[in-house]
């Protein structure tokens, strides 16, 4: 009892052992996610785009400006000093406006707008916009564009991380594939070897002729060619998986053998999801229709440059201290400027070319939903149909494996031949691989839909 207790922990351990040897798609997923560095350069992008949307909100800082001129020598002997704060109005092309200015000393007549009374001067005005500039101009137009090249960048990397899952999945799975190939190489190999020493047992006792262990070696050398292949195979998918399987500190790792799973993992799990959810869902259409919103953009401020520049200010002003009784009492004035191009054809020309982008980008957004769509449909059936090849690969595995069993059987008994049962064995062989095969093609269809689909929590995205 206490033996089989012990046996029964021992082998817990063990299994425990090799599940967390065993490299799993999760894991690769992950790594990738954090790692990979085509994720990390998408992600600086993202970082940089925002950057200049933060360029863009300056052109609307507050301006603070200080003018300060002295005369110390001459006969007009003066000081002036003049402070102004500015902002630009987010809503308008204008700006608000106020400031604080104080002179001392004596003037000539000429400039006389630069004294003040003792105290100084304190005002505060704005500028409007009514025709150009009300509701587009240069600064909201930059600032628009450099938010939408900042969703551009965010969409852009959600697309760079699809993508990069997707191929780290594929490359896990072309690692496992060539794994189980090498192991069904492997097996297929010491099934030759075992037959080879009760072959040369049976030479021996005269049983058997002699011609029989030199076709049995001729069959052992040929199989440890095949095997010496898919262990190449092995060890170049391994290679193409350190891309995406690295450590902690981002470097990468190259898979060994011991790190196979003992079967083909299932893979990604894409959830299904309507085409028009989709369509509505998918990065690449977004960021057509945040290129098209550019192009509007880029009309509306052309379109804009066509108006006359009609603005309205207003200032009031007020003196302090002592001085000219002319400055005591308040001041309010208003003015208006107008200004109007006379040839219009730079703003014209701006314009039509921000049509025409908008036209092509329509048109290809267009074409991208009607590919989505059919991609779609196409892997939708793809992913059925590997299915049930898989399930039929599985079954036609099993049998072949029966009758290999079988035919060995009868070659121990005596009661067949060697070519029989060469024949069963690589025949057995063959439709093991065709089942690694049917399964990988599975895999990477559900991998594929799942990338279509966007859906980065099957593909390990946070």
């Amino acid at each position: 009892m206490i033996r089989t207790l012990l046996a029964a922990a021992a082998a817990l351990v063990w299994s425990q052992g090799a599940l967390a040897a065993e490299l799993t798609l999760d894991r690769v997923l992950q790594a990738s996610a954090r790692h990979q560095p085509l994720v990390l350069e998408a992600m600086a992008r993202s970082r940089a785009a925002d950057a200049r949307t933060l360029a863009a909100q300056g052109l609307f800082d507050m301006v603070f400006d200080v003018d300060v001129q002295a005369r110390p020598l001459g006969y007009y002997d003066n000081a002036l000093a003049d402070v102004k704060l500015t902002r630009p109005l987010a809503t308008n092309g204008g700006q608000v406006y106020g400031g604080y200015r104080v002179s001392a000393g004596r003037f000539a007549t000429y400039d006389g707008k630069s004294v003040t009374n003792g105290l100084g001067e304190v005002r505060a005005g704005a500028v409007f916009s009514l025709l150009r500039d009300r509701y587009v101009d240069e600064r909201r137009t930059k600032l628009a564009q450099a938010q939408a090249d900042a969703e551009i960048a965010g969409l852009d990397q959600a697309m760079v991380a699809i993508g990069v899952q997707r191929r780290a999945a594929d490359a896990y799975q072309q690692w496992v594939a060539a794994g189980l190939r090498m192991r069904t190489y492997r097996d297929l190999l010491a099934l030759a070897r075992e037959r080879q020493a009760s072959i040369e047992r049976q030479v021996q006792l005269g049983a058997r002729p002699a011609v029989l262990a030199v076709e049995n070696r001729q069959n052992i050398v040929r199989r440890e060619a095949l095997l010496v292949r898919s262990e190449q195979d092995l060890a170049v998918a391994a290679q193409a998986l350190s891309l995406f399987w690295r450590d902690d500190l981002g470097q990468p790792i190259v898979a060994t053998a011991d790190d196979l799973p003992a079967s083909f993992p299932d893979g990604v799990a894409p959830r299904l999801a309507d085409t028009a959810t989709v369509l509505a869902n998918r990065p690449d259409l977004q960021i057509l229709m945040n290129r098209a919103e550019q192009a509007r953009l880029r009309g509306d401020l052309a379109g804009n440059d066509l108006l006359p520049k009609l603005d309205v200010r207003v200032e009031a002003s007020k003196d302090f201290g002592s001085g000219s009784y002319t400055r005591v009492p308040g001041e309010v004035l208003f003015g208006v400027r107008l200004s109007m191009p006379l040839e219009q054809r730079a703003a014209r020309g701006r314009m039509a070319e921000a049509q025409a982008d908008a036209d092509a980008l329509s048109h290809r957004l267009r074409l991208a939903e009607q590919q989505i769509t059919a991609d779609l449909a196409s892997l939708r059936v793809q992913v059925s149909g590997a299915e049930r090849l898989a399930v039929l690969a599985g079954d036609e595995a099993q049998l072949a494996r029966r009758m290999a069993e079988a035919e060995r059987r009868r070659f121990a008994l005596g009661a067949s031949d060697f070519l029989p049962v060469n024949l069963r064995e690589e025949a057995a062989a063959d439709a093991q691989l065709r089942q690694i095969d049917a399964q990988y093609r599975h895999a990477a269809a559900r991998a594929e839909l799942a990338a279509s689909l966007m859906d980065g929590t099957s593909l390990g995205l946070p």
